[in-house]
């Protein structure tokens, strides 16, 4: 661990004798990416107002400047005299900062002290044995709603800059992940546990623009208490998506049903019938909130001239979308793993939010609607389509249904009347379940003919999985328990 430590103090020794932004960054086009990135970066961060901000490796203060305006106190921490000296010189004017000379791994803070912790390129210089333990403690230091926001350069190294050695570690999105959602501790109190949840986690566009660079990824972590599902396995929902109802097989599976791109109700026909009614008009910007692996994204900017930003809180979703996005070769359209409840835009952002069948999953819609009311433009558009239900008492096989796969139901008129309260206007709630119905019988029809080709390509059992689990579908609907809602909506 010593000799690591050594060897990051010698690495950048020797890049940061002169203590310029194109050193800190190892890159040649330091100036001109900074210019794009900044904007791209603070647009990503939560409301810094009061807020008592830790920055870690702050180097020559890139960022240390732009968050002091808006935090009450940021401590900006670097590993090099150099970069602190650098970042002291330039910023120390502020009367809110602290500039710290330190090994982030020997940091001592008190617990529960700090109300967000900004971290870039950073933690790819430490080893896995230091990453995991330093984990922990910026858990530990976090406030209880706390943010965590990390970046970092995965897989290979992005600067062009001349180096003899490199010590550094390009770990793979996926470690990372697996890092942040496996991390805990316990409250002062006992019993309460805490644990990350990520916000959002996405490319820095910035790179995929100007270098063609995919690999330099940003997280925004929340520190929640624990997730507890019935099945008590998984550390967060997103972990429970991934691993349960949306693993890669189980996405594969549900597109042979829906059709290529999809994992929606209907596929291709019901988003073209759907869209149709937005009069989408070329440059307007949208959001696909639950985007799945973006083939309604693909349509809308391929037949609309819009720009697409797709958001789902399944990691499985956002890397398959992400992968089709390369072969579709649309710039126009992006994706995030994010949480849609917590993700923060400015307001009148958008021209329509479009969602289909992924707001089963959220319990407070009513606030999610709100938030959706904000990000439109005036005039902007709202479509929704979603699982819904029958006025109660339910069968009891509807009741564990819904408390198995842990979804949150409102009959149709109620969530029109969600939608309304939100303060949209033209609020058109339409009960389609007889629709629904014939999708899925549809549905059915189609993949008992491909049969033969869908237990190759899967197996029998994958089969039997999803034709059964279509006509227990469609029982429910037929009984009256399940219904399926079409919500459309506009912004005065």
């Amino acid at each position: 661990m010593e000799m690591a430590r050594n060897n990051m103090t010698e690495f950048w020794k020797e890049h940061s004798k002169d203590a310029t932004v194109e050193e800190m960054m190892l890159d040649s086009r330091a100036k001109e990416l900074t210019q794009h990135e900044l904007p791209e970066i603070l647009s990503l961060l939560p409301c810094l107002t009061g807020s008592r901000v830790l920055e870690l490796g702050a180097g020559i203060g890139r960022y240390t400047s732009h968050l002091l305006t808006q935090a009450g106190h940021v401590t900006a921490v670097d590993f090099m005299e150099s970069f602190v000296e650098r970042n002291r010189h330039d910023n120390g004017h502020h009367s809110n900062a602290t500039f710290l000379q330190a090994d982030v791994t020997k940091l001592d803070i008190p617990q529960n002290s700090i109300d967000f912790i900004f971290s870039n390129w950073l933690l790819m210089y430490l080893t896995d044995e230091e990453l995991t333990a330093f984990a922990h403690k910026m858990l530990g230091w976090l406030k209880p709603g706390g943010f965590l926001f990390f970046r970092e350069s995965c897989n290979h190294r992005s600067g062009d800059s001349k180096r003899d050695f490199n010590p550094t570690c390009y770990r793979t999105e996926a470690q990372y992940n697996h890092l942040v959602s496996s991390v805990g501790v316990e409250g002062q109190e006992g019993g309460q546990k805490f644990g990350f949840d990520i916000v959002l986690k996405k490319k820095v566009q910035t790179y995929v623009q100007m270098k063609n660079n995919q690999n330099q990824i940003c997280w925004l972590l929340e520190k929640v208490t624990r997730f507890s599902s019935n099945q008590n396995r998984f550390n967060t929902f997103q972990q429970f998506l991934d691993n349960q109802q949306y693993s890669n097989r189980s996405i594969l599976r549900y597109e042979k049903m829906f059709g290529a791109g999809y994992v929606s109700t209907g596929g291709p026909s019901t988003t073209k019938e759907f869209v149709d009614l937005l009069n989408l008009k070329p440059g307007q910007k949208v959001l696909d909130v639950g985007c799945g692996i973006g083939g309604g994204d693909f349509y809308m900017a391929k037949n609309f001239g819009v720009e697409v930003l797709g958001l789902d809180l399944s990691d499985n979703m956002v890397d398959t979308a992400m992968e089709r996005a390369i072969t579709e070769k649309l710039p126009s359209v992006q994706f995030e793993v994010a949480d849609a409840t917590k993700r923060l835009f400015p307001e009148a952002s958008f021209d329509v939010i479009y969602s289909r069948d992924t707001i089963l999953h959220i319990d407070d819609k009513l606030t999610l609607f709100k938030r959706f009311h904000s990000w439109l433009k005036p005039g902007g558009k709202l479509l929704i389509s979603d699982y819904c239900c029958g006025e109660k008492p339910w069968t009891p096989v509807f009741e564990a249904y819904v408390k198995q796969r842990g979804y949150v139901l409102h009959t149709p008129s109620q969530y029109g009347k969600f939608i309304q309260e939100a303060g949209f206007c033209n609020v058109r709630s339409e009960d389609r379940t007889a629709q629904f119905i014939q999708v899925i019988k549809t549905e059915l029809q189609r993949v008992e003919l491909i049969r033969d080709e869908f237990i190759q390509e899967f197996s029998e059992e994958d089969y039997l999985a999803i034709v059964n689990g279509w006509r227990e579908k469609l029982e429910r609907s037929n009984s009256g328990d399940q219904r399926w809602g079409l919500f459309y909506a506009t912004k005065d």
